[in-house]
């Protein structure tokens, strides 16, 4: 008897937890995604250097593109080429080559930056 109540006891507190339920919403809050103070210098420069670079410098300049300095860059933001790579469309040649498309956070910013007319700020 006494065995049957320890184990129906034991049985009852391990299913306890099976009871509770997360809301996802309330554990991982939506992160806001501020796109209104997106600029160059704050912005996208520092995607640029972190993301970029690497193969995209003045001194590296992988298959002859240039994305360091305002100028470059422009020239790539201008013709779509820039934005099309980022956002992995077809036709277009997927950057980061070989990695995973860079946050959504991160392309809005950017695409608020160029809706703004992309100014050198």
């Amino acid at each position: 008897m006494k065995k049957t109540i320890c184990l129906s006891f034991l049985a009852f507190m391990l299913g306890l937890p099976s009871c509770y339920y997360d809301v996802e919403e309330e554990i991982y809050p939506e992160i806001d995604c501020d796109t209104q103070s997106a600029t160059y210098s704050g912005t996208v420069e520092p995607l640029l250097s972190d993301n970029c670079l690497a193969c995209h410098s003045a001194a590296i300049n992988t298959a002859g593109i240039t994305l360091e300095g305002y100028n470059n860059l422009k020239t790539y933001v201008d013709n779509g080429r820039f934005l099309g790579a980022i956002k992995h469309q077809p036709g277009f040649s997927s950057m980061p080559q070989g990695a995973s498309q860079l946050p959504e956070c991160d392309i809005l910013k950017i695409e608020a930056w160029i809706s703004n007319g992309a100014p050198d700020n």
